[in-house]
């Protein structure tokens, strides 16, 4: 499917370089996307090596649709169902979060505060509340709330009242450059460089399609889902994802001793952190929207409960 928004896959010879892949393995790309890192895969496997693929967004499942490659499937669901997958079945899974540059380009998306459009922000189409339909029903605290935890807004209850102010003298904001407008005609103090409006559009995207809650399952799947000796390798663009990245991979990899039987070995460590992996000097020049990335990967260590299924 061919469209005027095109899409620069991020760290993309350094993230597929972290799998780490086997010819005849099985891999994960759980967020498809333009599938960038999905076509390196499969140039890198045999005949006997597989890729499954998960994106949300239809218009990303019809790419995926489009390649004739018996060794790829596509799902058409977010990565919270990695769990589904039979355990121990996959020996990489490479998540890249956050949003696609056809995503944020297409103005009918609604996800961005440069071109205007509805007030969507979907990842999935076809089914779900917009942010519209969302801030029609939500009360102002909710909103600043969401504003606040997802945007790390330092003016999100005064960004919440202004938009009930506006609701309820003509409705709530339909397009996207209205509410752009709204916030910035609200945020005093802006950030060098950075549009008024970043922290509310990323804050109400994160929250409609419920990203973070959705990565921190699909991590605890990983546990379910990889084999020994399986990569994980998780590409974020901000904070609040890259923490919980962090925090998972430091909670796994991390000897637990008990305390009530001080000379018993440790509990089997999960993971072993590999790598932290930023995008070179030259790739954010000719990719700006990779300056934020970071790369981090890690290795399925072998534990009792997988010795005990083998």
């Amino acid at each position: 499917m061919d469209t005027p928004w095109q899409h620069t896959t991020v760290l993309l010879s350094e993230a597929v370089d972290a799998l780490d892949l086997q010819p005849d393995g099985t891999y994960v790309d759980a967020t498809f996307g333009r599938g960038g890192h999905t076509r390196l895969m499969l140039s890198q496997l045999s005949d006997k090596g597989r890729v499954i693929a998960f994106d949300k967004d239809p218009e990303a499942v019809a790419v995926a649709q489009q390649i004739q490659d018996p060794r790829l499937s596509i799902r058409h669901e977010g990565f919270a169902h990695l769990g589904d997958l039979p355990h121990a079945s996959v020996d990489g899974v490479l998540m890249d979060l956050g949003i696609s540059s056809p995503q944020v380009d297409n103005p009918a998306r609604g996800f961005s505060f440069r071109h205007d459009g509805p007030l969507d922000m979907r990842m999935d189409t076809t089914r779900g509340q917009s942010v519209r339909e969302w801030l029609a029903e939500a009360d102002i605290q909710h909103i600043a709330e969401v504003i606040r935890e997802y945007g790390e807004e330092r003016f999100a209850l005064q960004i919440a009242k202004a938009i009930d102010a506006r609701r309820q003298e003509r409705g709530v904001p339909s397009s996207t450059a209205e509410l752009a407008q709204l916030v910035a005609d609200t945020v005093k103090t802006r950030e060098p460089g950075k549009d008024p409006a970043t922290r509310t559009f990323q804050a109400f995207r994160i929250f409609i399609n419920a990203e973070l809650e959705e990565l921190q399952q699909a991590l605890d799947a990983t546990l379910h889902v990889l084999r020994p000796h399986g990569r994980l390798a998780v590409i974020s663009f901000h904070s609040l994802e890259d923490r919980i990245v962090k925090q998972f991979i430091a909670q796994h990899a991390r000897e637990v001793y008990d305390r009530r039987a001080p000379f018993a070995p440790p509990q089997v460590m999960d993971f072993k952190a590999l790598q932290r992996i930023k995008p070179s000097v030259q790739e954010i020049a000719s990719n700006p929207r990779a300056r934020s990335a970071i790369l981090r990967v890690a290795e399925r260590l072998p534990t009792a409960q997988h010795e005990a299924v083998a």
